[in-house]
């Protein structure tokens, strides 16, 4: 048994903010919370919260997952968003042959296995997408689902899967039996009408991919993917708060409009992140990064430069949302979704839940980040 006192002088516990709480650290697992701060191992001066959890990572550290995937490949990039307070990742494959389906799915299978701190699971954003709405994948690769796929998603040593679809190019009764598996059905990529959309919302769809990116926009006789979204407050939403892919105004409205954990921030992250890159190659076109924003050769936005902890910075003092909200919407809500109907054990720091923390900066500069109570 291995055991560490954490004193936190300013703690977010998910909730509420409150100081000088000793957090009792027991084989990675959060086993008391007291205020003797005379017996620590470790002391943290500033901000202490909930570790982020992104369920849409393509890259990072110089590294795309797609690029022959690899337990080394996903230990870059996640090395690289551990130091801007990931604690927890969905690796994300975007659209790509069967053969790089089932690489990526067996360096998952081997990172778990391992136990590889912040892996959690594998989200396929792709192939069964609209060519329409394909933004920067290949159209060359997007295909129906088929036998092959199936038999992907069918594995159960993959962790938590996401699958990012179309629900124009996948049926209702398709999208029935992933959740059947216990997969988590996003509609994204997709220039579905409000109807197709909401099909699948009924056949057991509860996510939304990079909400307004990619879809069918809200308008008045047609409220396209964007209002089923925005309707359904049985479903959840990830939305990149780079000041790229939305406008600020736009992100405000979907707060606004779904209930309270409806929204939850990813990154969309591309390898960029944590490195000084400039461009990089995808598929067969290169993208460029220009003060943070990647556009393809082709012309379309290619992922972003995104980090967990500019996105809770830029919701709080770009969109006026308050700091406890903001972190829980990078935190506390991509866990409800990951975790619906599962025991909690990541998105708050209370008795019970893994010892997944941040410590911050009053500039959210991230000073340290702790994984299962272990620094990272």
């Amino acid at each position: 048994m291995t055991q560490l006192r954490f004193h936190a002088k300013r703690l977010f516990d998910g909730q509420q903010f409150i100081d000088d709480q000793v957090l009792t650290i027991t084989d990675g697992v959060i086993s008391a919370i007291d205020q003797n701060i005379n017996d620590v191992d470790v002391e943290a001066s500033d901000l202490v919260v909930p570790g982020f959890i992104d369920l849409q990572v393509n890259g990072g550290g110089g590294a795309l997952f797609n690029d022959s995937p690899s337990v080394d490949k996903l230990e870059i990039i996640m090395s690289a968003h551990a130091k801007f307070g990931t604690t927890a990742m969905m690796p994300t494959l975007i659209t790509d042959k069967v053969e790089v389906m089932v690489q990526a799915a067996d360096a998952i299978s081997e990172a778990i296995a391992k136990k590889i701190p912040g892996i959690v699971g594998i989200h396929f954003e792709g192939p069964h997408l609209s060519l329409a709405k394909k933004g920067t994948h290949s159209g060359d690769l997007i295909r129906p689902i088929s036998y092959a796929e199936w038999q992907i998603l069918s594995r159960k040593d993959m962790g938590q899967v996401m699958v990012t679809l179309a629900p124009e190019t996948v049926s209702a009764k398709d999208v029935a039996r992933m959740v059947e598996l216990g997969i988590k059905v996003c509609l994204g990529h997709t220039n579905a009408d409000f109807c197709t959309a909401q099909k699948a919302v009924d056949a057991g769809a509860t996510g939304f991919t990079h909400l307004y990116n990619a879809m069918s926009p809200l308008q008045g006789r047609e409220p396209g993917v964007v209002g089923c979204a925005l309707l359904n407050d049985n479903t959840q939403c990830g939305l990149i708060v780079d000041g790229h892919h939305v406008d600020y105004a736009s992100c405000k409205l979907a707060i606004k409009t779904k209930p309270a954990g409806g929204i939850f921030l990813v990154t969309d992250a591309m390898p960029p992140v944590g490195t000084n890159m400039t461009e990089f190659p995808l598929y067969d076109r290169t993208v460029y990064v220009d003060n943070g924003k990647l556009t393809s050769t082709t012309g379309e936005l290619a992922g972003s430069s995104l980090d967990m902890a500019t996105a809770v910075k830029n919701t709080h003092l770009g969109l006026n949302i308050p700091l406890g909200e903001s972190i829980r919407m990078a935190s506390l809500y991509p866990a409800q979704y990951l975790y619906a109907n599962q025991k909690m054990i990541r998105g708050e720091l209370k008795v019970g839940m893994q010892a997944d923390m941040v410590v911050l900066k009053e500039d959210f500069t991230v000073l340290s980040t702790w994984i299962a109570g272990e620094k990272i």
